[in-house]
């Protein structure tokens, strides 16, 4: 980097900085968060809502956690499922976008709708097969971009056409992202180029998998993966990327345009990727705690971890805790739940007993370290991590099946918003905290201020 690109980037460096007590003075809600952390209401919605805690006297009362979509609990639409022995990741499509449970032909009706709707025409396969890069997740919103110059109705709001262009992200984005990972492996590892057709008798979790690697996957895996799917369809209005599909088709801009901005909110670190930093965390674990099973020893690492004395010294144990759930996250105790099965077909009881161990001594540690008695509990990614590897799913694929799973909850509230009958554009207010006496000087009269 030349010497004017340094001092460049060091004014825009100084630019860029903001006094933090401008904001309590100004009353402003850094990250839309209230001061005692939960998020200031922006709007109303009937797709989702996540319980963590109840205020109480300008105080919040922790719960245990709770996820409805539509009104209906995870939990027991996850017992509803397990108990008749089917996936369930298109039924909660179905009631997320209409707020009903379908009958049985109903679903079957949708879900034969999606299977058809899967495949690709051969220009698009050409066009995603062509793209260059090894993110998966940028490849999938270029693909979505794409997807708008071949759609010959892509600035056509009316409902009908709305609904039905969600329906063809919902079904075609498992296949984008299979077909976007053979490309990149087979560019960048000159792995050989397999290009799998989705079959429409396959559930969604079972399409996925077999576009991934063929028959080579076991009903347990299917099913876990469906239920991780479920579990991450939807999280209410106020997370990042579902905000921002509201945002965005606040504006009045086509569905494609929008759904390429959720991705590209899912694909921040701070959003989506958490799983992949528990793996990590974990693979630190292994190879700095010699007994699996010594608590001590687990417990010790963990107060060196959150002293910021090991690992990314960070002082975070990634997969604990979360923004809105106190006491518990649904979502983690379901698929721990099914995560144990997983592990004993897979024969990794010992590493998710060490999870296990993990999760139960890092409160300990935390309290014996800070003094705090403050409730942390494992949040979905602790397990979905673990989960995703256990099944043969790569790295590079840990967010973009967040996103497919999502993008049933984006298109909720997408058409939710694109319903308001009392409709405005989101436009929230930055309060100007510059020095607005300043006066312009000619050029000539300038001196070098960088």
């Amino acid at each position: 980097m030349n010497e004017f690109i340094k001092c460049l980037s060091k004014s825009i460096s100084d630019a860029c900085q903001i006094d933090k007590g401008l904001f309590d003075q100004y009353n402003v809600k850094r990250g839309l968060r209230n001061a005692d952390g939960s998020g200031v209401l922006v709007g109303l919605t009937n797709v989702g809502d996540v319980q963590g805690y109840i205020p109480e006297n300008g105080k919040l009362i922790p719960v245990e956690g709770n996820l409805r979509y539509r009104g209906y609990s995870v939990n027991q639409l996850v017992e509803g499922f397990q108990t008749k022995g089917y996936h369930g990741f298109d039924e909660t499509t179905f009631l997320l976008l209409t707020g009903k449970l379908p009958t049985k032909e109903q679903l079957e009706k949708f879900s034969s709708y999606l299977g058809q709707n899967r495949d690709l025409d051969e220009t698009f396969t050409n066009m995603i097969l062509s793209l260059k890069g090894k993110d998966i997740m940028n490849m999938l919103s270029r693909s979505v971009l794409i997807l708008y110059n071949l759609d010959n109705t892509a600035e056509e709001y009316t409902h009908e056409n709305l609904m039905n262009q969600s329906l063809m992200l919902i079904a075609k984005l498992p296949t984008i992202v299979a077909y976007s990972y053979h490309s990149m492996r087979h560019k960048y590892y000159r792995d050989n180029l397999v290009i799998r057709h989705p079959k429409p008798e396959l559930t969604t979790s079972e399409n996925l998998l077999y576009m991934l690697k063929g028959d080579n996957y076991t009903k347990i895996e299917a099913e876990i993966l469906d239920l991780a799917m479920i579990l991450h369809a939807e999280h209410g209005g106020g997370n990042n990327s579902s905000f921002t599909m509201r945002l965005v088709s606040s504006a009045m801009t086509d569905t494609y345009s929008a759904t390429a901005a959720a991705i590209g909110s899912l694909k921040g670190r701070l959003h989506g990727g958490a799983n992949l930093k528990v793996l990590e965390m974990m693979e630190n674990f292994k190879e700095n705690i010699k007994d699996w099973e010594d608590e001590t020893e687990v417990k010790e690492y963990l107060k060196k971890i959150l002293d910021k004395k090991a690992y990314d010294h960070s002082g975070k144990i990634y997969g604990l805790g979360h923004a809105i759930y106190t006491l518990s996250d649904p979502r983690a105790k379901l698929l721990k739940a099914k995560a144990t099965e997983l592990a004993k077909e897979k024969g990794q009881e010992k590493l998710y007993k060490f999870y296990e161990l993990v999760e139960r001594l890092a409160p300990v540690a935390f309290e014996e370290l800070k003094g705090s008695k403050k409730t942390i509990s494992a949040n979905v990614d602790f397990y979905s991590g673990f989960v995703y590897e256990a099944i043969g799913v790569p790295r590079e694929l840990f967010t973009p099946i967040f996103a497919i799973s999502r993008m049933a909850g984006w298109a909720a509230h997408r058409l939710e918003e694109m319903t308001f009958s009392s409709r405005r554009i989101i436009r929230p207010a930055y309060k100007n905290v510059a020095n607005c006496e300043l006066h312009y000087t000619p050029i000539d009269e300038r001196n070098n201020q960088m």
